[in-house]
């Protein structure tokens, strides 16, 4: 059979580049449509998606020659893992290619919520000058709460490392990961010491809605939030009454349970989130540099390599 791929989103040029020199074509079409997709799936050895494509059964089904799909970024929860690992077709992602920008932006975000910036900036430029009401609150000697120790938490950790805070982490699937940048801790102590909390989880049965008001109400001091990992991770209403309650002194989301227009603007939270000074919204862009956008190809072209030697 052909070393065949068909790329059904938009991705650097540098994977095709790279996937060529190591013997494969490259049918290269970002704007063909899932069912478009469902029909000619068949002929190709390998898939190359990002986030539209939902890889069911239906189209692994479809895919009868598939002997692998790269996801050109972290998440697979648009992948049926388990179905696919029936049917013998390796799963290849590229974490490592945006993690840094995923770092990068939730300490962006941090800072701004801790420091009112696109609120005051707002205020400047309505002709309103308020010191006092922007009083913000300094990073050193914080405690900052990290919940799952993949690539991006890690990430997270590094990048805080100069801001004289205490980082702990927590992973289910994890033991052993303390490093120079994190402590490994229980849940119960995130729950107890956190200042800030950043969530930097895959999306599962498991991890969907997990913060909840339930799981809001045992932190034992005021926090900010921050989530750029999987929307459906946090309950956007929970969210919303934990910062009128003072529970939540502020919260960064780049991610939503709902995304996109006019779907979002229809959600009974949504005037409520958008009129908040309390939330900064980016549209699911922690991952998504100039930068990420070939080191994405580059870590999925080096781990095609790999494959290629094991298969």
């Amino acid at each position: 059979m052909k070393n065949n791929i068909l790329i059904v989103d938009d991705i650097h040029p540098i994977f095709i580049e790279l996937a060529q020199a190591l013997g494969y074509s490259c049918d290269y079409r970002p704007t063909i449509k899932p069912d478009e997709a469902l029909e000619i799936i068949g002929g190709y050895k390998g898939l190359v998606i990002r986030s539209k494509f939902k890889m069911n059964k239906e189209h692994l089904d479809a895919g009868k020659n598939l002997r692998f799909i790269c996801r050109a970024g972290a998440g697979m929860d648009n992948i049926d893992e388990a179905y696919a690992a029936e049917r013998g077709i390796s799963l290849i992602n590229a974490p490592e290619g945006n993690m840094d920008s995923v770092g990068e932006h939730a300490v962006g975000m941090l800072l701004s919520l801790m420091n009112n910036f696109a609120i005051a900036d707002a205020q400047i430029r309505a002709g309103s000058w308020q010191r006092e009401a922007n009083r913000g609150y300094e990073l050193k000697g914080k405690t900052v709460g990290i919940v799952g120790y993949g690539f991006m938490g890690h990430s997270f950790a590094k990048k805080l490392s100069g801001f004289e805070v205490n980082v702990i982490a927590y992973d289910k699937y994890k033991t052993g990961f303390s490093d120079q940048y994190a402590r490994e801790v229980s849940m119960e102590e995130i729950v107890k010491h956190s200042e800030v909390l950043s969530l930097h989880l895959p999306l599962t049965p498991e991890t969907n809605g997990l913060v909840n008001e339930e799981y809001l109400f045992h932190f034992k001091k005021p926090l900010f939030l921050l989530n750029t990992s999987r929307g459906k991770i946090v309950q956007t209403r929970a969210v919303l009454n934990a910062i009128k309650a003072g529970k939540i002194l502020g919260a960064g989301l780049d991610v939503l349970e709902i995304e996109k227009f006019p779907k979002l603007a229809e959600q009974e939270w949504f005037d409520e989130l958008r009129l908040s000074g309390k939330v900064i919204l980016t549209p699911h862009i922690a991952g998504w540099t100039f930068e990420s956008y070939r080191k994405i190809s580059e870590v999925m072209a080096e781990k095609l390599k790999t494959f290629g030697r094991n298969e």
